[in-house]
């Protein structure tokens, strides 16, 4: 049905301005029709049909270029990156190797600028923040915000589908940051990732340490005392349904204020919590609230 009308506006150039002056996005003609009925399909809500090109068209090129910020020296590797294996001949011809190719990018990218960007973090608080950052869940929700998805070419059966699967389209965002790569090197590469990544990274970092004041403490510890801190149960009260537990903190044999919470892992927090402050890594006024 799409296609029908697609042929149907193209002969008749009045009807076409017609249907774009009554969607408010007055436009003029072009030859093959396809801008202005792409960009009505957005006016709508709809995106871009998937399906009607078996692979990129030109002018969906131009518009993906344009939705990425990026502008390719080799255009085919842009349309390579974004032909799914169902559309494909062979998988060969199918950004799975520019997938795989933009994931160790990605990877690369964000691990260069975690180690820079945080100088005093130690392996594993920088593994934790990467994790998230090159997480399915991340390149899905950047792919969706750029709206790569509307530009990818996918076989009949994926085509059916309401929405196209999380794996499909996070798949999306590494096979073009591979053929970004490819195109323009490190540094363009560099620059499309941490447009979009630079966020979410600050982000992955304070819900990382956001009151977790055992985090801390252990990041204090380690790093300038070169001890991880050693948590002890020291009484507990209370019936078996009910219990209250005091917890003290022991760093380098230097034992601190111990603590009590109506959970080991509260009490453990809060004594964190009372070291930090004696260390002076938390101000006297502050007021203990733990974590969610």
């Amino acid at each position: 049905m799409v296609s029908d009308v697609l042929t149907a506006i193209r002969r008749i150039p009045q009807f076409y301005s017609l249907i774009f002056n009554f969607l408010g996005c007055p436009l003029t003609y072009d030859a093959n029709g396809l801008g202005n009925f792409v960009k009505a399909f957005s006016v709508l809500g709809q995106g871009f049909p998937r399906g009607i090109f078996m692979e990129p068209s030109d002018f969906m090129l131009q518009s993906c270029q344009e939705a990425i910020n990026y502008h390719f020296n080799d255009v085919e590797i842009l349309r390579n990156s974004l032909i799914h294996a169902s559309a494909a001949d062979s998988r060969l011809e199918s950004n799975e190797r520019l997938e795989f190719f933009g994931d160790a990018v990605l990877g690369m990218v964000v691990c260069h600028e975690l180690f820079m960007r945080f100088p005093d973090y130690l392996e594993g608080e920088l593994t934790k923040i990467k994790s998230l950052i090159v997480s399915r869940r991340t390149c899905t929700k950047i792919a969706k915000d750029i709206g790569l998805d509307r530009f990818l070419s996918v076989g009949k059966g994926m085509n059916s589908l309401s929405k196209l699967p999380n794996s499909c389209v996070s798949a999306a965002f590494e096979s073009i940051t591979g053929a970004i790569y490819l195109d323009g090197g490190y540094d363009a590469a560099r620059d499309f990732i941490l447009r979009h990544v630079n966020d979410l990274i600050d982000d992955a970092d304070a819900s990382q340490h956001h009151e977790n004041f055992k985090s801390m403490l252990q990041q204090h510890a380690q790093r300038v005392m070169n001890f991880t801190p050693v948590y002890e149960v020291l009484d507990e009260k209370g019936p078996d349904h009910s219990k209250c537990f005091e917890v003290g903190v022991v760093i380098a044999n230097r034992r601190f204020v111990s603590a009590w919470g109506p959970s080991k892992k509260e009490a453990e927090q809060l004594a964190a919590f009372y070291a930090l402050q004696e260390l002076n890594m938390l101000p006297a006024t502050a007021e203990f609230a733990p974590p969610a």
